[in-house]
């Protein structure tokens, strides 16, 4: 039997699939995220690390789990696991992608409204002092209708929030490596530009790149120069491809109009000074965080570990071992 560590709790239904093919695992307890010194303890004997992109595997840890044949990693990223490292020791890492794309797409259409509407600054009024009455220019917000949404990173989620955002009415121009298939933009009625270009359209910009050494600090302040001063920017992606000290500026300066986050540079802190603003819209990296994503992730790593188990073969490897 494979001895499989948890490293927090899963949704219920990946325990389940364990539970079922009578593997030997064990999961996290304690509260908050658990700390690298016990991370270090509980994978001395572990052959299978399943954790989530809070978890940080680095040498020391894998170091630590001389027994260790595959990482699990509960998420569409790994950026928090050495995997060139991994894959020097044999070790198999593995992500949960396309199955969070729905989801992740979802929350973004959602900041874009909330922020575009003003919902969040409309709620904190309600909560606090309320409001005299209707007036004719009173909270004021944009509609998403012939505005211009500027995605740079058209993969499986900016495309389908292409999708979703052409619904209302929005014009869709993207940035990536390489432009889709012409009959695929087509289907998704979007025009390929420049990474510049796009930047300067857009009335409505929002991040889907995976952070690499080439994407971080995609977003400087020369970048938030070169945006509309009425343009709002989203991210959903990686907290590092914005310079959130940069960011800040270009809102205290108006540069920009305002800014929705679900992800952070120095992640789970926030850059000192944006929750301050009233035109900055938080959320805590709920991307992903929908019952039937979670369930799906979960199934993943869950059946990886027991394929590992009954030697079948692994899906979703990342690190380049076959």
């Amino acid at each position: 039997m494979s001895k499989i560590y948890l490293s927090a709790k899963l949704p219920e239904l990946g325990t389940t699939l364990l539970k079922k093919a009578a593997l030997d695992y064990k999961v996290y307890e304690g509260t908050g995220l658990i700390t690298k010194k016990e991370l270090i303890q509980q994978v001395a004997d572990c052959e299978v690390l399943i954790c989530p992109l809070s978890t940080q595997l680095d040498r020391d840890v894998i170091d630590a789990a001389p027994n260790l044949k595959l990482i699990a990693n509960f998420g569409a990223g790994f950026n928090n696991i050495d995997t060139d490292y991994a894959k020097e020791k044999n070790i198999y890492v593995t992500n949960t992608p396309v199955v969070s794309t729905n989801a992740t797409a979802e929350l973004t259409a959602g900041l874009i409204i909330a922020l575009s509407r003003r919902i969040v600054e409309g709620d904190r009024l309600m909560h606090d002092k309320g409001f005299d009455g209707w007036a004719p220019l009173f909270f004021l917000g944009h509609e998403l209708k012939d505005k211009t949404l500027g995605i740079i990173g058209m993969g499986q989620i900016g495309q389908a929030l292409a999708t979703m955002m052409t619904a209302f009415g929005m014009k869709i121009v993207y940035s990536q490596r390489h432009p889709l298939t012409p009959e695929l933009e087509n289907d998704l009625q979007a025009t390929f530009a420049s990474q510049e270009d796009v930047i300067r359209q857009a009335d409505i910009l929002t991040l889907h790149a995976p952070l690499t050494k080439e994407t971080h600090h995609l977003l400087t302040s020369e970048t938030f120069k070169q945006m509309k001063n009425s343009a709002f920017l989203i991210n959903a992606a990686r907290g590092p491809l914005i310079d959130e000290a940069a960011l800040l500026q270009a809102l205290n300066d108006k540069q920009i109009a305002g800014a929705a986050l679900d992800v952070y540079e120095f992640e789970p802190k926030v850059t000192e000074g944006l929750k301050e603003l009233s035109n900055v819209v938080l959320t805590p990296h709920i991307g992903n965080a929908s019952v039937e994503a979670r369930d799906q992730m979960a199934e993943i790593v869950a059946k990886n570990a027991i394929a590992l188990s009954k030697k079948e073969p692994i899906t979703h490897i990342v690190n380049g071992l076959d």
